[in-house]
Order: C-alpha cells, then structure tokens, then sequence
C-alpha cells in the first residue's frame, strides 16, 4: 500500500484535484446523457394521475345514459392534469381537429413545456357508449413515445391483426385468417380450437366471423373498446385471448401499438375506407389500403409510455369503486424501455380532491 508521500500517492492527489474531478464529472454527466433514455422514467407515474383523474371524472355518469357529457368531464379533467406533466407534449392522437374539438385536439401543446419534447395520444374515454350504458370495458388512457414517432391519419379505421410477443414473428395481415390462426396455434402448441380471437361486433365483420368459426377458434365480441382489447390480446397469458382481429378505429390502433411496443407483441394493420369520401382522404394523404402497417410504423418510439384506468368494470381493470368520501381505481402503466407493467390500485380522498363537490354534499 503507498504511503502519503509517495509518487503513486502524489499523482492520486493530483487526479483528485477539483478542477479535474470537475472536468471528471462533467464528462461522466454527459456519457451518462447520452446513453440515457430520452424520456423520464418518472413520467410513468405523472400519466396514471391522468387517466385516474379522467376515470374518476367520468364514472359519475356511468350508465346514466350521458355520453356526450361523460366524455366531456373525462377530457377536461384529463387536459387539466396533463398541464402539469413534466414535458413538452403536441396531442397526434386526440378529440378532432382543432375546429372540431375544443379540448384535447391535434396539435394542442400540453405538458409545462420542460423537455422531454413527446408526441402523446389520448382517448379519455375508449368505449363512450360502454360508460354511458354501464357496461364492462370503459377505460380512459394515453400514450406518449419520442416527437415526430407516432403515425397519424384522418382516415378514421384500420384493419387490425394483434398478437401475444410469444406469436408476434408468425402473423400476416396478407394471408387468410385461417392460415393466420393456424400458424399462432402452432407456436403456442396448442389446436385452434383453443384459440380464443376477439373481434368487434359489427355487421361489417360477419365475413370475417365466418372465416374464424370456420377455422375452428372461438369468439369474444365486444361492443366497443378495442384499445382494451387490443392490450388483453397482447397480455394473452393474463387475459385468455389469443388474437385481436378486424376494423376498428385508427387513432386507437396507434394507442394500442403504444402498449404493444411496451409488451413486446405483434401487430399488423392496414388502412380500410367505408365510402369514397373516405378514399379521398386517404388519396390525399397518398396513402393506400394496400400498405401494411407494422408495429413500428405505428409507433416508432424506443421510449414509449401507456397508461390507463377503469372506468367501468372489466376483463382488464376494474372500474372505479366509491367508498363514502373515497373512490378507488385500477391502473395499469407501461414502459417500452424496460418493458415493466405495473398494476396500481389508488385510493383517492373525495374531500381533498374536489372540496367544492365535498361542501356543497355536506349542505345538501
């Protein structure tokens, strides 16, 4: 071991002298930026206390057959939280355009304006009508991934294929949905009579349900709610369901490619048009029904975030819960960067939350 005065001694000091610690430091900060993500890990958290504000907003309504006003407390409440998130957020995926939607539309800025610079997408309510009936489903979500990452269309629908991250590598949207369910059940090692395939009820889809009936699968139809769908299809080992399939809306293929690139799932899509004003739209974007669209092309983040919280009660989350003065929700959060899911049940405190509401119920 050297002693104080010698020379290893001396050029130990001298490495230690402030000023080069100083330069150490700084050089060690910029390395450590470099090969950090770009997003904060802690912005996970900040977007539950959004979509747990949208949620607890709009299970007020539940069932009182109030969708437009359901949908408009949970989109204010989720603009008013989102204000205070840590970031410099533009809204790609959201309400409308900005005539058409007072709050939340695309190209709003949201965030405090500190970096990181995101795009983020938001469905303050996936499955309005779900809420608004009280039935199983409703969730309130949001998405963000890297600026200039998330793809965005005006072309309301796409076709969808999603998948588990154990079959993600076998899909192909091009191919007959038999050929499709065979090779998932082949990976799985199961038989395609255990496959379970979740599909949106609409007559659009018949065709579609008589491919998978005659291939053998099982069906779950669901009135609304594919983002939910879309992430129990991914979550397949959880959830019991093996594939999503069929048209559904675009802005909620985007957010639930957001959740995809978190699990580690599959997902193919292509844009489908209804009528020609549909089509001209699509010609106008130069885009084509042809193209398919894959998980990256839909979200082509490598820091991508997703949370959401029941509204009503599901398969995936249970809805929102009052206890007296409390209410009680259940969230999910995701990050791609680590690919951890948390599950957080929140017990919220009415009287600290709203106290306007809360002295205006002790007068009643």
């Amino acid at each position: 071991m050297a002693t104080p005065s010698s020379p290893r001694s001396s050029r130990s000091r001298q490495r230690l002298s402030p000023a080069v610690l100083a330069a150490s430091l700084r050089a060690a900060r910029l390395a450590a930026e470099s090969m950090a993500a770009p997003t904060d890990r802690n912005l996970a958290l900040e977007l539950v206390r959004v979509t747990e504000g949208a949620a607890l907003a709009a299970a007020r309504l539940m069932g009182r057959d109030r969708k437009e006003e359901a949908d408009e407390a949970a989109v204010t409440a989720m603009r008013s939280r989102l204000a205070y998130v840590d970031m410099d957020g533009i809204v790609v995926i959201g309400e409308g355009e900005k005539d058409k939607a007072p709050m939340l539309f695309i190209g709003e800025a949201v965030g405090n304006g500190n970096e990181p610079r995101v795009d983020v997408a938001v469905d303050p309510i996936d499955g309005t009508r779900l809420v608004a009936r009280g039935l199983p489903g409703g969730i309130a979500t949001v998405a963000l991934a890297e600026r200039g990452s998330l793809f965005h269309t005006h072309v309301p629908y796409m076709e969808k294929l999603i998948v588990g991250p154990a079959v993600a590598h076998v899909i192909d949207i091009t191919e007959s949905v038999g050929v499709n369910l065979r090779r998932i059940a082949r990976a799985k090692g199961c038989t395609v009579d255990e496959l379970t395939v979740v599909v949106l009820d609409r007559e659009r889809h018949e065709p579609l349900l008589a491919e998978i009936r005659a291939a053998g699968a099982r069906v779950k139809l669901i009135m609304d709610g594919d983002v939910a769908a879309a992430v129990m299809a991914a979550m397949d080992a959880r959830t019991g369901i093996d594939a999503l399939m069929g048209i559904g809306g675009a802005p909620e293929a985007v957010l639930a490619a957001c959740a995809l690139k978190c699990l580690g799932g599959g997902m193919q899509a292509r844009l489908w048009v209804r009528d020609d004003e549909q089509k001209k739209i699509m010609q106008g974007e130069h885009l084509s029904t042809v193209r398919v669209y894959q998980l990256d092309d839909l979200c082509g983040g490598d820091n991508v975030f997703f949370a959401a919280t029941g509204i009503t009660d599901g398969e995936l989350l249970s809805g929102v819960r009052y206890r007296g003065e409390h209410a009680i929700t259940h969230s999910v959060v995701m990050r791609s960067a680590s690919g951890t899911v948390r599950y957080i049940e929140a017990e919220h405190d009415l009287r600290r939350l709203d106290p306007a509401r809360h002295k205006a119920r002790t007068h009643r």
